[in-house]
């Protein structure tokens, strides 16, 4: 019998919990959000946001809520990073986070979710749809549950309102997130 249940919790584990919802919390330790911009025509600027939180529900209504700290924002140079916190790009004393949460998911394989949401950026909701997917999900060395995703879509950051320096700064920003969440249930 005890096989048995083990092999039942496998394939549920497998087939990514179609069947059984579960919360998962975002573990911030293993998450990313890293972006990359055109510079003068010339290079590409990469970055990231190094503090990141929120949650995953999983099962037949997937949903998912990211809440960056746009303060946490990393491109490797301390000059540039504060130039960004500031009123030309996030303001981050005025719109000190950067969200995304879900409105409406669909299932469009074993292991991809195409997901529409709410993404705020510098004061401004702009809904829109991601392909979301499922890298794994097993057991930790602790007991616990958990699980990850990844995506990768672009925006027009003139749609949030950060149009200085228009011909510089790329206009496109391709960003990446993956997230790996934590049983809570």
């Amino acid at each position: 019998m005890k096989y048995l249940l083990s092999l039942v919790a496998a394939a549920a584990l497998s087939f990514g919990g179609a069947a059984f919802a579960a919360d998962w919390k975002i573990d911030g330790a293993h998450a990313a959000a890293v972006f990359q911009v055109n510079h003068l025509g010339v290079s590409t600027t990469h970055g990231r946001f190094n503090r990141i939180e929120g949650t995953i529900t999983t099962g037949d209504a997937f949903k998912v809520s990211v809440d960056i700290d746009a303060e946490s924002i990393d491109t490797a140079n301390e000059k540039r990073d504060q130039h960004l916190r500031g009123p030309d790009f996030f303001d981050t004393k005025q719109f000190p986070k950067l969200t995304f949460k879900s409105t409406a998911a669909t299932k469009a394989s074993d292991t991809t979710w195409d997901v529409t949401g709410d993404l705020t950026i510098h004061g401004v909701t702009k809904s829109i749809t991601i392909k979301v997917t499922k890298v794994g999900e097993g057991k930790d060395p602790w007991g616990g549950t958990r699980i990850g995703f990844d995506t990768e879509f672009v925006i027009k950051r003139a749609d949030f309102g950060m149009n200085f320096m228009p011909g510089g700064i790329g206009e496109d920003i391709k960003i990446a997130v993956s997230l790996e969440g934590i049983q809570q249930n």
